[in-house]
């Protein structure tokens, strides 16, 4: 059953972060990778079926946004001892293999999804260049299972906006897709 991302409010400050790129081995930080254009943070997976539909679409995206100064990153924090499908591994082996012009970072402790109120997969966050959130939504209306074409046509709209010194409209439809496969967390024990 499909999940719709949580409203963190617009003008939101990016929560900082650094966490483990799969690709490089490398820790990455929000200041390894803001741009004084736009910042892109993507929360994906790699089983989830919304995610597979639009990927292809999203690295043309990313590569033609990124000659335009703006930044992306992607970050997982699907729980992998019980989605192994979603660990480091397997994540650096999609990111070689679809081309990913960006960095795949995995959270872990899903302290940063949590941070930043994500909730499901895929889910777009772009700060503008103070890094106050200026859009929180979805890619585009495609689905797995509609006819609609992936276009990345609201991702698009919002960085075009923002790239032009405009103000992205607060009319945002949310990120649909899979929820965040969250740790069982333990119960408290008095």
């Amino acid at each position: 059953m499909p999940l719709a991302s949580k409203a963190l409010p617009l003008g939101t400050v990016a929560p900082n972060f650094a966490l483990l790129d799969t690709i490089s081995d490398k820790l990455v930080s929000l200041q390894d990778v803001a741009s004084n254009r736009a910042t892109v943070i993507m929360f994906l997976c790699n089983h989830c079926p919304y995610v597979q539909h639009i990927l292809s679409e999203l690295v043309q995206v990313a590569n033609t946004y990124q000659q335009k100064e703006v930044s992306f990153v992607a970050i997982s924090a699907n729980d992998a001892t019980f989605y192994p499908q979603d660990g480091p591994q397997q994540m650096r082996e999609m990111a070689k293999e679809r081309g990913f012009p960006f960095p795949y970072l995995y959270d872990q402790t899903q302290q940063v999804a949590r941070t930043y109120q994500a909730a499901c997969t895929p889910e777009f966050f772009v700060f503008d260049r103070n890094m106050r959130l200026a859009y929180h939504g979805q890619f585009d209306d495609a689905r797995p299972k509609n006819e609609t074409p992936v276009t990345g046509r609201d991702l698009r709209q919002a960085l075009d906006t923002l790239l032009a010194g405009g103000q992205v409209s607060a009319d945002q439809k949310p990120g649909i897709g899979c929820g965040i496969k969250w740790k069982i967390q333990p119960e408290a024990v008095d």
